[in-house]
């Protein structure tokens, strides 16, 4: 264990291993890197759906947050679902101690189902944009959560790249906007940090396969490369891989 890299992901149980933090820490795992958790809710789900949520109070995600680092060396942080406000302010005050110090964090901001609900309320977006959003290394939204934060329409092909500039942008840190909800037969993700500057990926899609739990799985994909010690460019690239 000492020798292995160690990330870090914040993120809800999904009790039918597909999402969240049980994907995470497969995802981990498939990249030799430790996973250590910080649970922020739990549900009561299976790939037809979820049946039930549960909250845990955000000071025991802080202080799950803080025993981690306490003890390990951590090398990369990721969130998922955060569940309200209060619990999306409890992870960053934890981020900001220094246990956590030039530690680089993943943003996968959960805030729309694949059904199209709302996942977060208004205070819990203005949270996400107060406190984590600044301190995130890339947030990795899919076009849903884009047209969220932009409060506009949902990006299309010929404005993805338009889109990931001005998140960028407006977030203050660099964006991985996921283009997997877009018609068609070819897959396109772009990065794009604050200055302005792309890096697209492609890929062909997979037909006929489950795709629940795909942006936790590639939102740590992206945390565990950078806990292997990769660069950003890189670490959306192997991830994406």
């Amino acid at each position: 264990m000492s020798e292995l890299p160690v990330a870090l992901t914040i993120a809800g149980s999904d009790s039918g291993g597909g999402a969240g933090i049980q994907a995470d820490l497969l995802t981990f795992a498939a990249f030799d890197v430790f996973g250590t958790t910080a649970l922020a809710g739990l549900t009561a789900q299976n790939p037809d759906g979820v049946s039930a949520i549960e909250k845990i109070s955000p000071a025991f995600v802080r202080e799950q947050i803080v025993q981690v680092g306490r003890f390990f060396k951590v090398r990369a942080v990721k969130t998922g679902m955060l569940t309200d406000a209060p619990t999306i302010h409890a992870v960053a005050d934890a981020l900001q101690t220094d246990f956590f110090k030039d530690v680089p964090l993943v943003v996968d901001p959960v805030m729309v189902s694949t059904s199209g609900a709302r996942l977060l309320d208004e205070a819990a977006l203005g949270a996400l944009k107060e406190r984590l959003f600044p301190q995130a290394a890339l947030v990795t939204p899919n076009l849903d959560e884009a047209a969220v934060l932009l409060g506009g329409e949902k990006a299309t092909q010929a404005t993805l790249e338009k889109q990931a500039v001005q998140l960028a942008r407006m977030l203050k840190a660099p964006v991985l906007l996921k283009g997997g909800h877009l018609p068609g037969s070819l897959l396109t993700d772009v990065l794009a940090d604050t200055n302005g500057v792309l890096e697209t990926y492609r890929c062909d899609r997979i037909e006929n396969v489950d795709t629940h739990g795909s942006g936790c799985t590639l939102s740590a994909a992206i945390c565990a490369a950078l806990a292997c010690g990769a660069m950003l460019p890189g670490a959306v690239r192997r991830a994406h891989a």
